[in-house]
């Protein structure tokens, strides 16, 4: 295969914005399609040499094989291991367990599937995941699995006939990211089948330029590099990716390829010495930068500065001109470290075995939590402290139905005295209130629904509950209370959240992550836009009011008002706080107020005798201090930035068994 350095100098265009983007320079809010311009060039690059090996009958799937191994391994392993020293020092018990469940799946090239069920990309808790970016290697390691035993098998229909069906595959994964950006958006974003249309693209052009050559075309190549300068400037994470908008820089890619010869400005741009020098290291470059800025996030109570980010990208490309000179070019040469095939795969083999084993033993230990301070414990106790009943009473999806088998320990005999509703926030404290509950004689019922308010007649309007049934859960819950003879409901939810949208940002640097929430009263598509509008925001306003005026002519009502949210990751944030000697252990009640005032004011202006109101801001704040505390010396309060640990729980209960017994007397 002919060596073009201008695909070199195009490597150094794929990974300096994606480094620019993961450092958070928010002038390359499009960065991230840094990745699929490496897959165009992976695909492109493959193709080429797997045509001219089967062409020249010198394909060998294990030949193949060993060059991938040689190519991508080594530095791998390296900036793994790397990386092990400073997780054991630095990081929580939870985040060491999750470390270790990477190690085994970036060894089984797997870590797109592991971060698709986790975590989305855009999610600011994976700014401080250390093995993130792998997820890009494992779909192209998927990808070399695959696709040279397809090209090879496929081969005997002719040349023609295998192009035009790598064309359709393109065609319908291309179709599939776009089903699956609206319906099932980290799947869209981390596996092979919407991504390979990308790696495809890079195939049809190694076909396209093995029939006619590269071409000489300034304008078209032009037209390419103004494509992916414009996608990595223009798009943000916003933007629906992969999806036809993707096809800009992809395209963009291919047009470089295909028309950008040596005579081109193009070409030679990217064939100067820094952008050539930049793309013979982008391999390791890519591999360092996000452990550098994943451990500089742990390490740091607020955002690492700018100037920060700048020196570890320095000290990223240092690395990198490090692990390419004495790691990927000495296992690369044959004459090198590695000398026969045999080598190569027993080495990667014995790698790969030492990497599952220590990943295994920090995924069952729970992150060596054995070895943390007995403080650490209690927190690391309180982030895993979910309702033991949530993975069959906490419902994100349409099967409602009642009663639900496995939650119906706290009826007795069929019946329930108290029905417990609402979103994610009546999840996290109705075990703990049942519980309770039981202990005084109150028999009860709960089931909530994630990112649902507990009132009929509201519907999520924001994108990412779009199939939600909130309206039909409350119903369902309703006539379910009616059914068990319930004259009580207690009420959980985050009211001002879906009332005005945003995330909470508490004004001490700690700001919730996720996107807006809205709920309205006219249905997903129906809700005229903007979401954010004050009509909006007062029509819903007066009909939370309403909605609880309706209810009182029924039930009487433990209403919980809002519970504070914390902003930060409190486990995290407390534990940040120990290594530092630091002491800020509280949010400002004054913000909790300012975020509240809306719904207090409904609330309080609700008057009936059947209301009966909890207000966790008696239990969790000091009002002269005007702070509300996040632990104490037992434990922490939260197990994430506004759901309530089992420990806070624990803390609010006896209130709400105050105003459910209160309310079971009153006729």
């Amino acid at each position: 295969m002919k060596y073009r350095s201008e695909i070199d100098g195009l490597r150094s265009i794929a990974v300096i914005p994606v480094i620019l983007f993961h450092a958070g320079f928010e002038f390359f809010s499009g960065g991230f399609i840094g990745v699929d311009v490496f897959f165009v060039i992976s695909g492109y690059l493959i193709t080429t040499i797997l045509i001219e090996d089967i062409e020249n009958k010198r394909f060998s799937v294990l030949n193949f094989y060993e060059r991938r191994a040689r190519r991508i391994l080594p530095a791998l392993f390296f900036v793994m291991l790397c990386s092990i020293p400073f997780a054991l020092l630095w990081m929580t018990p939870w985040e060491l367990k999750d470390f270790s469940q990477s190690l085994v799946a970036v060894s089984l090239f797997a870590s797109n599937i592991l971060f698709w069920r986790k975590s989305g990309y855009f999610a600011e808790a994976s700014e401080e995941n250390t093995m993130i970016h792998t997820w890009s290697l494992a779909v192209e390691e998927q990808y070399y699995i695959l696709f040279p035993l397809f090209l090879f098998l496929a081969w005997r229909y002719g040349k023609n006939r295998v192009f035009w069906i790598i064309v359709v595959l393109a065609a319908v994964s291309l179709a599939l990211s776009e089903w699956g950006w609206r319906n099932k958006d980290s799947a869209n974003f981390f596996l092979l089948p919407t991504r390979a249309w990308e790696l495809f693209t890079g195939s049809i052009t190694a076909f396209i330029i093995q029939k006619n050559g590269v071409k000489n075309n300034n304008i078209l190549s032009f037209i390419g590099f103004s494509a992916i300068i414009f996608s990595i400037f223009v798009y943000d994470k916003n933007t629906p990716f992969p999806s036809v908008y993707a096809l800009v820089p992809v395209i963009g890619v291919a047009l470089i390829i295909l028309f950008a010869n040596r005579q081109t400005y193009i070409a030679k741009l990217l064939s100067t010495k820094l952008l050539v020098g930049v793309g013979l290291i982008s391999y390791s470059l890519y591999l360092w930068h996000q452990p550098l800025f994943a451990f500089a996030r742990i390490r740091s109570i607020d955002a690492p500065s700018q100037a920060l980010m700048v020196l570890l990208i320095v000290a990223s490309i240092i690395l990198a001109i490090f692990s390419w000179k004495y790691i990927e070019q000495p296992f690369r040469r044959k004459s090198g470290l590695l000398k026969n095939r045999k080598q190569v795969f027993t080495t990667s083999i014995i790698g790969i075995l030492i990497f599952i084993i220590l990943g295994l033993a920090g995924h069952i230990s729970k992150g060596f939590i054995q070895f943390y301070p007995k403080k650490i414990q209690l927190i690391d106790s309180a982030k895993r402290s979910v309702n033991p009943y949530r993975e069959k009473c906490h419902l994100s999806e349409n099967k409602i139905k009642h009663p639900r088998e496995g939650c119906v320990d706290f009826l007795i005999d069929g019946k329930a005295q108290v029905v417990m509703l609402g979103d994610s926030h009546s999840d996290a404290i109705s075990y703990n209130v049942q519980e309770l509950l039981k202990k005084n004689n109150i028999s009860s019922y709960a089931i909530s629904y994630s990112g649902c308010i507990g009132f009929p007649g509201l519907y999520r309007v924001d994108n990412r509950n779009i199939n939600y049934k909130c309206h039909e859960y409350n119903l369902s819950m309703l006539e379910y209370a009616r059914n068990i003879g319930a004259k009580t409901l207690i009420i959980t939810s985050r009211f001002p959240l879906y009332l005005n949208g945003n995330r909470y940002d508490n004004e001490l640097g700690g700001l919730e992550e996720g996107g807006a929430a809205y709920v309205d009263l006219i249905k997903y598509k129906e809700t005229p836009l903007p979401f954010d509008s004050d009509i909006r925001r007062k029509r819903v306003k007066d009909f939370y009011q309403k909605a609880l005026k309706k209810l009182l002519q029924e039930f009487n009502v433990v209403l919980v008002y809002p519970i504070p949210e914390a902003g930060w990751y409190v486990p995290e944030y407390v534990i940040k706080q120990m290594r530092i000697g630091g002491n800020n252990n509280h949010t400002l009640l004054s913000s909790y107020n300012n975020r509240n005032n809306d719904v207090f004011e409904v609330f309080n202006n609700v008057d009936s005798n059947k209301l009966f109101r909890v207000l966790p801001a008696k239990t969790f704040c000091n009002k002269l201090e005007n702070k509300c505390y996040l632990s104490d010396d037992k434990g922490v309060y939260y197990r994430d930035d506004d759901h309530l640990s089992a420990y806070g729980a624990k803390l609010l209960a006896p209130s709400i068994l105050k105003e459910v017994s209160k309310s079971i007397v009153k006729k």
